[in-house]
């Protein structure tokens, strides 16, 4: 009985990881798609839950901190499979994007000198381009959601302006933290979600441990990477605390991770950007970025671990706060409180980018009229034209390596 268990269990956990693996090669447009991609896969086709439970779990994924089809695609396998099942679905959606973008970190280490210097720098410049157009687009998108009166776009700018003066990690918790005090008493709260219809929650006390461990690691990790400076601690604290401050999806974490790694001194700009413009061609995460950052920042004969321990604590906090809200999410939703400070909190994210497109985004990557006329073909190819992503990026690329 207990081997038939276990052979049931490991069944489920391939069948489980493979259709998450197929998402994860063939899932191309970014979190909104992401999402799409789920429903199509799980809700129409496959049945694995009902569209008002799918859409109640996304809404609370797009509460919490995090990404959110990353947090949505890890609750879809625990419904399935329970912890290993969204293991499954993690390693599944994350594991192409990551090996890629590990793999691109080598390549540039490995031929970015030599003959090969110049097509390699011009590439790199093309991709630093294609960034400031799909950030462009973000914000956009961001603004007119989260930001659309006098008052929330008043927050946003001055969020963007305090952070152009300040551009600190610290002064980015501070003004999201001043932000929510100021929703909480300025803003209306927005109408209810529907509570979570869960075919298979989780414990109370499993909720209470994930989110004790979660702030645990919040104020622990620092302390240890100040008492004994290891480079894999203050990695693991870096890329920690990123990944559990990121509000408004994916693009987010591009301004925490730049204070952290270039402003660290751990990377260079221009392999920064070269990284994130390479995360827009790829389908799956784009928190898988930190794979890039991790492989780019270790010594050569540890490039894999080094992704590996950066995408890891990226992703832990998100899931951590998701498995610890999970139990309680039909009572706290219903706070008025809470709902109002996250209309603050969504309107300073919209800011930190702003402020992240202006500098060092733009001032990086726009350095004559080629690359300016090259952003502006960018933007209107993904804005007005609705070219994919992974197309444009694959054009600015081209052009940066044969151009500039």
């Amino acid at each position: 009985m207990s081997t038939q268990a276990s052979s049931e269990r490991d069944t489920r956990f391939m069948a489980i990881f493979g259709v998450f693996l197929l998402l994860g090669c063939t899932s191309f447009g970014g979190p909104v798609a992401h999402l799409g991609y789920f429903r199509e896969a799980f809700v129409r086709r496959r049945q694995w839950l009902n569209e008002q439970a799918y859409a109640d779990l996304v809404a609370l994924c797009q509460f919490l901190p995090g990404p959110a089809s990353s947090q949505v695609g890890f609750m879809l396998g625990y419904q399935r499979g329970g912890f290993a099942g969204a293991l499954a679905a993690w390693l599944g959606f994350t594991l192409p994007s990551a090996v890629l973008l590990m793999l691109f970190a080598m390549g540039l280490d490995k031929w970015g000198s030599g003959p090969a210097a110049d097509v390699i720098a011009g590439l790199v410049q093309g991709l630093k381009v294609v960034a400031v157009a799909i950030v462009a687009q973000a914000v956009w998108g961001m603004a007119k959601a989260l930001c659309p009166d006098p008052p929330r776009q008043a927050l946003m700018i001055t969020v963007a302006g305090v952070l152009l003066l300040a551009p600190h990690v610290w002064m980015q918790l501070i003004v999201l933290v001043l932000a929510a005090i100021l929703g909480g008493f300025l803003f209306a709260a927005p109408d209810l979600p529907s509570p979570l219809d869960r075919a298979q929650t989780v414990s109370r006390r499993v909720g209470y441990c994930a989110l004790s461990l979660f702030f645990t690691l919040l104020v622990v990790l620092p302390l240890l990477a100040w008492l004994s400076p290891s480079g894999t601690l203050l990695v693991i604290d870096a890329f920690y605390r990123a990944g559990a401050l990121v509000f408004g999806g994916g693009h987010v974490v591009l301004p925490l991770l730049e204070a952290e790694v270039v402003g660290n001194g751990w990377l260079e700009l221009d392999r920064f950007m070269a990284g994130y413009g390479a995360a827009q061609a790829i389908p799956g995460p784009l928190f898988t970025f930190a794979a890039f950052l991790g492989a780019a920042i270790a010594p050569s004969s540890s490039v894999w671990l080094g992704g590996l321990i950066a995408v890891v604590a990226i992703f832990l906090p998100a899931f951590l706060l998701l498995v610890g809200v999970y139990p309680f999410w039909a009572e706290l939703s219903q706070k008025r409180g809470v709902r109002r400070a996250l209309v603050g909190v969504n309107a300073a994210v919209v800011g930190i980018l702003l402020a992240a497109l202006i500098h060092p985004i733009s001032t990086s990557a726009l350095v004559d009229w080629r690359t300016g006329v090259l952003a502006v073909l960018a933007v209107i190819a993904l804005m007005l034209a609705r070219v994919a992503p992974w197309l444009v990026v694959v054009g600015c690329a081209t052009v940066g390596a044969l151009f500039l």
